[in-house]
C-alpha cells in the first residue's frame, strides 16, 4: 500500500500544484489533496487559527484539517524565498509552526525550507530533503523532479495561451492566485465577469518576460515577490492599453497587499485611464454586496463607451 501525502488547495497551491503532485507519484506516494474550499473548510479553518490571521491563512488551516485523517504526511514547506533577492509574505516562513501549534494530532508534516534569497545553487539538496520521506535514491528523487518541472513548464505555457482573442471588452482580475482561484472565497468572481460577455485575464496569462521587464520600470526596490508580479502587471496593461478595467481582489489583513494595492492605484490614475476597483475579502463578505460591486463597475465601463467618450475615470 503506497504511502499518502496531502497537499492542502489553499495558498500556492494555485500555482505549483502541478509540480508538488507529479513530483510526490513520481516517487510513488499517492498524493491526496483536499476538498474544494466550503463553508466547513472556511468555518473550521476560522475557528483555529488566530484572530489577526488573513483570510487565506485561516483557509490553509480549514484545508489541512481536511486532510488530517486521510494521509501519512502533509505537505507544508517552509518557504522563506521563491526568487534570488526577494522575499515572500512572513506567514509563508511560519506556517508550519502556526498548523502545529493551532492543529493537534496531525501525521507528520513534510516542512522543508525553501530559502532561494541568494540562488538556486541549493535546489538539489530541497529537492532530495523533501524526497528523502519517499526513496533514498538521489537519481530517482531528481528524475522524479526532472519529470514534474516539465509538466510545471507545459501547465504554465497552457495558461498563457488561455488569453481570450475577442472583441469583448477586458478586465483584468488581479491579486494573489489563491484569492483569484478560490472559487468559493471570492463568490465566483470569475464567472460572474464572464457571464457579462466580458473576456476576464488574470497575472498568470501574462508571461513572466513581459513582467519582469515592466517590473523594471518602478522607481523602487521590489523586495517581494507578489509586489514584482503584480506591478509588473500593471505596468505592462498601462503601456499596452490591453484592458478596459482592473479589478484587485485583495484579503483583508493581508500586510503585502495594503502597500501594492495603493502603488498599483497611483500609477494607475497617474499613467492611465483605465477604471480601478478594490474588492477586499474576508469570512464575513456578503454575495450580494460583491455582485452589486462587479455589475456597477461592468456598467461603468460600457457606458463610458456609449456616453462619455472615455473620459477618465479618476476625475
Amino acid at each position: 500500500m503506497s504511502t499518502k501525502v496531502g497537499i492542502p488547495r489553499a495558498l500556492l497551491f494555485h500555482e505549483y500544484a502541478p509540480l508538488w503532485t507529479t513530483f510526490f507519484e513520481e516517487l510513488g506516494a499517492q498524493v491526496i489533496i483536499s476538498e474544494n474550499t466550503n463553508k466547513t473548510i472556511l468555518n473550521e479553518g476560522v475557528q483555529s487559527t488566530v484572530d489577526d490571521a488573513c483570510l487565506p491563512v485561516k483557509l490553509f488551516h480549514g484545508h489541512v484539517l481536511n486532510l488530517k485523517d486521510k494521509v501519512d504526511y502533509i505537505f507544508i514547506p517552509r518557504i522563506m524565498s521563491l526568487f534570488k533577492g526577494e522575499h515572500i509574505c512572513p506567514k509563508f516562513c511560519g506556517l508550519p509552526e502556526m498548523i502545529k501549534n493551532s492543529i493537534k494530532d496531525l501525521p507528520k508534516i513534510i516542512s522543508t525550507e525553501i530559502d532561494f534569497i541568494k540562488s538556486k545553487n541549493n535546489l538539489n539538496e530541497t529537492i532530495y530533503e523533501i524526497g528523502k520521506y519517499f526513496s533514498n535514491d538521489f537519481n530517482d528523487i531528481s528524475r522524479a523532479y526532472d519529470i514534474a518541472y516539465l509538466k510545471f513548464e507545459k501547465y504554465k505555457k497552457n495558461t498563457l495561451n488561455n488569453i481570450p482573442n475577442t472583441n469583448n471588452k477586458k478586465i483584468m482580475l488581479m491579486g494573489h492566485s489563491y484569492n483569484l482561484y478560490d472559487t468559493y472565497v471570492n463568490m465566483n468572481a470569475i464567472n460572474k465577469i464572464s457571464s457579462n460577455q466580458i473576456d476576464v485575464l488574470t497575472p498568470q496569462m501574462i508571461d513572466d518576460i513581459h513582467i519582469n521587464e515592466y517590473s523594471k520600470k518602478y522607481k523602487g526596490k521590489l523586495f517581494w515577490t507578489f509586489a514584482r508580479k503584480l506591478i509588473g502587471t500593471t505596468l505592462y496593461l498601462i503601456e499596452n492599453k490591453n484592458v478596459d478595467g482592473i479589478i484587485y481582489v485583495s484579503s483583508f489583513g493581508c500586510g503585502i497587499d495594503s502597500i501594492i494595492v495603493n502603488t498599483i492605484e497611483r500609477y494607475i490614475k497617474r499613467k492611465s485611464n483605465i477604471p480601478f476597483m478594490l474588492l477586499t475579502l474576508d469570512e464575513h463578505t456578503g454575495e450580494g454586496g460583491l455582485n452589486t460591486r462587479i455589475e456597477a463597475f461592468i456598467d461603468m465601463i460600457k457606458w463610458r463607451d456609449k456616453d462619455e467618450g472615455n473620459i477618465s475615470a479618476h476625475g
